[in-house]
């Protein structure tokens, strides 16, 4: 029931902000990821997910598609899938992700446990732990019917189980707090799956017509991200008013401050877009923007597909210098990191009135994607020797 109203509320909530035909395309195309999901085969390892979105993509999708690459029979299904129980006949591996702890879980789980197989357990933030449920940015927006699930976690019950050994995330950060609850953790980035990669070269390789205008981009995945973007607010004021030739484009979910809006000219909203729509539109940009709060551990949690996304499309980045972006990112090489007002104004600056910057920075950051951070070239040998001990 708790998964239900989760799932309800982020529907309505983004068919609102979308607009009625593009929400229900977006919603469309969910379920019918959703109703493949119920029909999984027989394999070796199973991903288990409790939702559909980007989150689900990166961490099993394409993370099942990285380990077929290495040899692996992996699926995905998802936690409200009604045949989930005896899925735990037909797998040796189980890895959940934002899996809400209900009666089907614990049902499977339970199976699992009585047949001596491996569960593992897969994190790309900081829900599973109800302690940080008030950093969520979006939290006091929720009704109490959808806290609930947030204040006892999602995914605790798994997480705390002294039975899963094992766990898998997305950044150093976060694999550090998982090692204190005495799990034993492997790092796996997000990745690009082989068709979207395939589909960002592309586009990438469509030359943009310089027509003077510097098209500036923050792109926000979910409406968490208001107070990340308040934090660079007062170095976009400065810099459009210095070069009149910036557009800012703000896509997906995001409250815009009044006095960005009061731009103008030089501001342009575009709703929450399917993943195919947002890369296309990504394409068009020259600069990219990947702000969040710095002393908050949650927006600490988060990858640096931000980077990534804009990476594949050769779109230079700057973004917050904390710690998975300046592990992500060589400073100056292939990537820009800013900590302050004044450094996000000089670097922004400095790719404004730089063409040639810009387009070397982003074939840099093009080059790390394709080397780090795709499917094409995944080589995380040790958690696949893992994973080939527990078959």
């Amino acid at each position: 029931m708790d998964s239900l109203i989760i799932k309800l509320s982020k529907t309505k909530t983004l068919w609102i902000r979308s607009g009625f035909w593009r929400g229900l395309k977006i919603i469309t195309a969910r379920l019918f990821v959703f109703a493949k999901l119920l029909c999984v085969q027989d394999g070796e390892v199973l991903f288990i997910t409790g939702g559909v979105g980007d989150s689900a993509l990166y961490r099993t999708h394409n993370v099942a598609e990285e380990l077929r690459e290495h040899g692996f029979k992996a699926s995905v299904t998802i936690s409200d899938n009604p045949f989930l129980v005896g899925l735990a006949k037909k797998y040796k591996i189980f890895i959940f992700h934002r899996t809400i702890f209900n009666d089907k879980v614990e049902k499977m789980i339970r199976e699992i446990k009585k047949n001596k197989k491996e569960i593992i357990f897969d994190t790309d933030d900081l829900v599973y732990d109800p302690k940080f449920s008030p950093f969520m940015d979006y939290f006091q927006e929720m009704s109490p019917s959808e806290q609930e699930p947030y204040k006892k976690g999602i995914g605790t019950e798994i997480v705390r189980d002294p039975y899963v050994k094992t766990c898998t995330t997305i950044t150093s950060f976060l694999a550090q707090l998982l090692k204190k609850e005495g799990k034993n953790v492997f790092v796996v980035p997000n990745k690009f799956s082989n068709a979207e990669l395939k589909f960002t070269q592309e586009l990438s390789n469509k030359r943009k017509s310089d027509d003077g205008v510097v098209r500036i981009v923050y792109a926000s995945g979910t409406i968490s991200h208001n107070k990340d973007f308040a934090t660079i607010k007062d170095a976009l004021l400065l810099v459009a008013k210095k070069h009149k030739n910036v557009r800012y484009i703000f896509m997906g979910p995001l409250d815009i401050p009044s006095e960005l809006t009061e731009l103008k000219d030089q501001v342009e909203l575009i709703p929450f877009s399917p993943r195919k729509e947002f890369f296309t539109k990504l394409s068009e940009m020259d600069i990219n923007l990947a702000p969040l709060e710095q002393e908050n551990p949650f927006c600490q949690s988060k990858s640096a597909i931000k980077f990534t996304e804009a990476g594949a499309l050769a779109i230079p980045t700057i973004a917050v210098n904390n710690r998975t972006f300046s592990e992500a990112i060589d400073d100056g090489v292939d990537g820009f990191l800013a900590a302050t007002t004044d450094e996000w104004i000089e670097k922004i600056s400095n790719l404004i009135e730089n063409r040639k910057l810009r387009q070397q920075i982003g074939k840099k950051a093009q080059e790390k994607v394709l080397k780090k951070y795709s499917n094409k070239n995944s080589n995380n040998l040790e958690y696949y020797e893992y994973l080939r001990s527990k078959l």
